[in-house]
């Protein structure tokens, strides 16, 4: 009698056979199959692209931001000099005008001459005093648009860059 015919054997050859495939079946639940789909890897790829590319875009707009700042910080500490000296000077004119009514003070030869040249130092006084407080106010204006320059400009390029990506 041949093998196959044979019920011992061929139960026998049953039982490896079915031994061999719960091996087969076993090592593949244990040992998965771990490579990564083509899809997937594009998709990851693009995802890693898009990301740096808004990372560039971020940096760049960051760095923008910081030397619009740079340069408004640089324009205002340069204004608060100019109107610090401004205030200076005319303190000093102020005071050179104080020191020259006392010397014509000194010199006047009478009370009558006294009252006029205070009165005409108030008068000069005044008229300068408003002179001054337009030149604090021109250069206060001027201060504050030169300080504000670079944010305009960072505001326009933004509007612009707005306008071209869409």
């Amino acid at each position: 009698m041949n093998a196959t015919s044979n019920p011992q054997t061929a139960a026998e050859q049953a039982r490896k056979t079915a031994a061999e495939q719960a091996r087969k079946n076993y090592r593949d639940v244990t040992t998965p199959d771990t490579s990564v789909p083509e899809a997937v890897r594009a998709m990851a790829e693009k995802a890693v692209d898009q990301s740096c590319e808004v990372y560039d875009r971020s940096k760049d707009a960051l760095d923008a931001s910081v030397a619009t700042l740079e340069r408004t910080f640089d324009a205002a500490g340069q204004g608060a000099v100019a109107f610090n000296r401004k205030i200076i000077d005319i303190a000093q004119r102020n005071v050179n005008s104080g020191f020259d009514l006392a010397k014509s003070l000194a010199g006047a030869k009478n009370l009558s001459e006294m009252v006029e040249l205070q009165a005409a130092y108030w008068q000069k006084l005044l008229g300068a005093l408003k002179s001054q407080a337009e030149e604090v106010r021109a250069l206060s204006t001027k201060m504050a648009a030169a300080a504000g320059e670079p944010l305009k400009e960072q505001v326009k390029r933004g509007v612009d860059e707005l306008r071209k990506a869409n």
